[in-house]
Order: structure tokens, then sequence, then C-alpha cells
């Protein structure tokens, strides 16, 4: 009985550290496109009102980890955000990252002249909670750009 309960002990331990490594697992470049596609997909089938509401629930299926789903109009104005609601509404057309980057800009851009591409600037990571290098995938649909982008710490 002793060394049934020890090795129930033991399993338990080692399961609950694996916990932190699994939290701390990090989204990837393809996983960002395949949820930025996924959401677009989701717009497309169920419109714009059930696809933000989609999109802001940071349990729904646009967050995962460290990637989650934001939504623009072509002037620089938040829509949906996956992972902080306070975004949502607000004009970001002169954000700065922390290097003095005019990211919004940028990405309006990429969105306007190529439709679709990836962007690198920094901001803050949910998991860290630091600013870090963040590279984002976007594409513009009809009069929105969907991105999803991946953090590179340091």
């Amino acid at each position: 009985m002793k060394r049934r309960l020890m090795l129930l002990t033991l399993a338990t331990t080692l399961l609950l550290a694996q916990l932190p490594a699994r939290a701390a697992e990090r989204g990837n470049a393809d996983e960002a496109m395949a949820m930025a596609k996924k959401a677009i997909a989701y717009l497309k089938a169920h419109g714009k009102e059930k696809a933000f509401a989609e999109i802001n629930d940071p349990r729904g299926q646009f967050t995962d980890r460290d990637l989650y789903v934001v939504v623009y109009d072509l002037n620089g104005k938040n829509l949906a955000h996956g992972q902080n609601p306070r975004m949502i509404g607000k004009d970001l057309i002169d954000i700065r990252d922390g290097d003095g980057k005019y990211y919004m800009r940028e990405r309006l851009e990429i969105a306007k002249t190529k439709g679709k591409g990836w962007q690198d600037y920094k901001f803050l990571d949910p998991l860290t909670k630091k600013i870090e290098p963040k590279s984002m995938y976007i594409e513009k649909v009809d009069d929105l750009i969907i991105g999803c982008g991946i953090y590179k710490p340091q």
C-alpha cells in the first residue's frame, strides 16, 4: 500500500511539473497564419457581429496560448481583439511600439498594397507581461484587416 501511494505521488508530481512548460508553449508562424485564415473563414460564414464576438472571447476558438486574433478597419480602428478588450473601438493609427515605430500605419500599408503579409514590431506579451519582438500575419478581407501574431522572446 505504501509503495502504491508513493508511486501515485510520484506520478502526480511529474504530471504537475509538466504544466508550467505546457503553459509556456508558444504558437509558431504556421499556427498564427492558420488561426488568421480560420478567423477569415468564420467571418465569411457567420458575418461580422458573430465573428467579432467569437474573436473577443478569450476562451474562444481564436485564442490559444500566446496566439490571438485581432481585427481592424482600414483606418486603424480596432474592431476585435482576442487578448485585450480595452483595445476594441480605439483608433490606433498613431500608436507606436517600444522602438517608436508606427506599426499600425505599416500594417495598413501592407494590407492595402500587398493584401497580406508578415509584419515585425514589439508588443506586450500576455504570457511574460514584457514588451517582446512580435511578428504578425495580416490579411485584408474586404474593408477589414485580420491578423494573428507570434511572440519571439529574446
